[in-house]
């Protein structure tokens, strides 16, 4: 299986959650072995920021990525999608400080890949399997992590509102199960918390056009749902976003109940704090590459040879 990236580059405006302000978004082709690469546009020229689970520096509302002198708000959409849709190399331009929250789902970041096309680069792709099955917990909620020939997200939430209750929704993730099935889904909040946030300067860019609202019995929004359990749908989301941090796409089941911004993050450090135990770096290759590997092995070289999800 080969890397991919981008045929075209592709651009994007909209409002930033925090500031509602306009900011722009533009996704570009990169060579093989880039993974995903944030350039933030300033005054000064452009910053570089390749994601890790340690550059995360806020989960107050949405992610956000730093260095210590720049960061970039609100990027899990955007990753979900690159992950959900197999983009392994793509460099993400940001001006403006923070990703254009658009309808609030990763539909219109999978549109725009779409728009963009997809090509296959010469490199085999690289993957991060898990290996030894995990159990992380805080305050009653969980992620539990077990090895997988595959991305399945398999996530329960449980709200005591009469709207959402408890969903559980599992998910085998590739780029028609995540386009068909997860990325429509829209962050949701409670008119209680929105009001709260507006009157201290917070989510300056959120409204009905970008959310969905509940008050304490029903959907404010006057067109409804997109899905009766859209609300589990978008937490699977958000989980996909927050694990693409990584910097790889990833192989394995994992099983998630009630967690967060927060929670996944503390779950990713957690995992690439402990990498050798948990996690192993790994090339899948198409079945002709297989072949190749297995040539140049016998040979002599020491090449690993791993099955293909093709």
């Amino acid at each position: 299986m080969r890397q991919t990236t981008l045929q075209k580059q592709v651009r994007c405006k909209g409002i930033g959650l925090h500031s509602g302000k306009k900011v722009e978004l533009a996704l570009h082709p990169a060579p093989e072995d880039t993974g995903i690469l944030f350039s933030i546009q300033n005054g000064a020229g452009s910053t570089f920021l390749t994601p890790n689970p340690e550059m995360v520096v806020t989960t107050a509302l949405a992610t956000t990525l730093g260095n210590g002198s720049e960061c970039v708000s609100t990027v899990e959409h955007v990753l979900a999608a690159i992950m959900g849709m197999g983009v392994d190399n793509v460099r993400i331009e940001v001006i403006g400080g923070e990703l254009p929250i658009m309808d609030g789902s990763a539909g219109p970041f999978v549109y725009l890949l779409k728009q963009a096309g997809l090509r296959r680069q010469s490199k085999d792709r690289r993957v991060l399997k898990i290996k030894t099955p995990v159990v992380f917990e805080r305050d009653g909620k969980r992620i539990q992590a077990s090895p997988h020939d595959g991305f399945t997200v398999d996530y329960t939430i449980d709200f005591n509102h009469p709207l959402i209750g408890r969903q559980q929704l599992a998910v085998d993730i590739d780029p028609d199960t995540f386009a068909q099935q997860v990325a429509k889904a829209r962050t949701f909040g409670f008119l209680r918390e929105v009001e709260y946030l507006k009157a201290n300067g917070l989510a300056n860019g959120g409204s009905l056009d970008n959310a969905v609202v509940l008050d304490d019995y029903g959907v404010v929004n006057s067109e409804g749902l997109r899905y009766a359990d859209e609300f589990v749908r978008h937490k699977l989301l958000d989980f996909i976003g927050d694990m693409a941090v990584i910097g790889m796409p990833v192989m394995g089941r994992f099983e998630i109940f009630a967690s967060g911004h927060q929670l996944n993050n503390q779950f990713l450090r957690y995992l690439y704090a402990n990498r050798e135990i948990y996690l192993e770096e790994t090339v899948l290759a198409t079945p002709q590459r297989q072949g190749e590997r297995r040539k140049e092995a016998e040979s002599g070289r020491d090449v690993e040879v791993t099955p293909s999800l093709a």
